[in-house]
């Protein structure tokens, strides 16, 4: 485990806490005290502050890197290197030439590679995605991601540098490969509208951010992300089709709710600010936030010899139309997403299916009306005329 901050402590936490077969080794801290607390809160053997060491272990088979996004391309080049599978946090690289990068590397030394996108994996929304593929809600037409929250909470986040951007190299991440699970991997990004700003934080990154992305399907999804939210956590989706619609609230509503005068005392939820008033707890935080799915899909692709749901691939591509986003910040445009290795389909428009209504009209429309009666828009399929009719 590389990484001793929230996340690597969310992935040991996930590993650890489990009967399995799996476990962690050996951990990584940048700081000696840090390492020798974490390896003792969590029972693991050996701790060290010497990055190389750590992944060069004879007894290592993955590697998992849970550090600063400036760290990522280096590491991945050294446990490449020494032939260690390799999970990654999101985002993949800061930019998509360092992802590119990272899969050439994995790829050429035929490591194991997974993405560590736990969002695309919350049990809300495997069930969405088995919806979707079951065609309960017809073609897809529009998907929208939504996270917000006050920000991060280690200091690099706030470093551009470190970083590569704010709040949509953070959290937009999340929100691209969820809806792009939601269309459809398959179906290529083409371009990107998006808004940008500085709206609260003294920083020189984006705290705030809203953009599109239009698919070759004629798909378009749709992020908003902010890192000056305020009242915990929000994560939101939405995917129209159709024949119907899906909305998930993963955080703050998830049927928990308590009211203290006084305060419990102890940790409630990820990004919570108030520990008085009207509070909502998350019942099992690893797993509404999808980190359990995300490693048994992980291990048990390891163990079988195949990519998980997530890849490096994956990472790429989302670091790709990120870099659109920033590129349509600056020019107020449409910009398109560069691809260098597109790997899905080249059909470039989805089929639209229009409904007829009989031998001489298209059905654009059916609701019911209070008094019972149905109401009916059509279009004349040669006069082109609209009406509608009550049956």
């Amino acid at each position: 485990m590389l990484g001793t901050g929230l996340i690597g402590n969310f992935y040991t936490m996930c590993i650890q806490d489990k009967r399995t077969q799996d476990y962690v080794h050996s951990v990584y801290s940048r700081t000696e005290e840090r390492a020798k607390k974490f390896a003792a809160d969590w029972n693991i053997p050996h701790w060290t502050t010497d990055l190389e060491a750590a992944i060069q272990q004879p007894e290592i088979d993955l590697v998992v890197i849970g550090l600063p996004n400036d760290m990522h391309l280096d590491i991945v080049e050294m446990a490449a290197r020494a032939g260690k599978g390799i999970l990654c946090t999101k985002p993949l690289g800061r930019t998509a030439q360092e992802a590119k990068a990272m899969l050439d590397l994995v790829e050429k030394a035929g490591v194991f590679h997974g993405y560590l996108e736990d969002l695309a994996y919350t049990p809300k929304t495997l069930k969405a995605l088995r919806t979707i593929k079951n065609g309960a809600i017809g073609r897809i037409t529009w998907a929208r991601s939504r996270e917000a929250h006050p920000g991060p909470h280690s200091d690099w986040f706030w470093d551009i540098e470190q970083a590569g951007g704010g709040a949509i190299i953070d959290i937009g991440c999340h929100c691209i490969e969820i809806t792009r699970n939601f269309i459809g991997k398959d179906v290529r990004p083409l371009e990107v509208m998006c808004w940008a700003d500085t709206l609260v934080k003294p920083i020189d990154a984006e705290d705030n951010a809203i953009g599109i992305i239009k698919y070759a399907n004629g798909a378009i999804a749709q992020f908003e992300v902010s890192w000056s939210y305020r009242g915990g956590l929000d994560i939101r989706d939405e995917v129209d089709g159709t024949e119907g619609t899906i909305r998930l609230d993963h955080f703050l509503r998830t049927g928990m709710e308590m009211f203290t005068a006084v305060g419990e005392g102890d940790y409630m939820a990820e990004k919570m600010e108030s520990s008085t008033g009207w509070l909502f707890p998350v019942g099992d935080e690893l797993n509404t936030l999808g980190y359990n799915h995300m490693f048994a899909d992980m291990f048990n692709a390891m163990d079988d010899n195949k990519l998980p749901m997530e890849s490096f691939y994956d990472g790429y591509i989302v670091n790709t139309i990120m870099d659109a986003c920033y590129r349509s910040v600056k020019s107020r445009t449409w910009e398109p997403v560069e691809i260098e290795d597109w790997r899905g389909s080249s059909e470039l428009k989805g089929k639209f299916q229009i409904k007829e209504y009989d031998a001489s009209h298209y059905l654009i429309k059916e609701e019911l009306l209070p008094d019972g009666r149905k109401k009916l828009i059509l279009k004349h399929k040669q006069s082109g005329r609209i009406l509608e009719q009550v049956v």
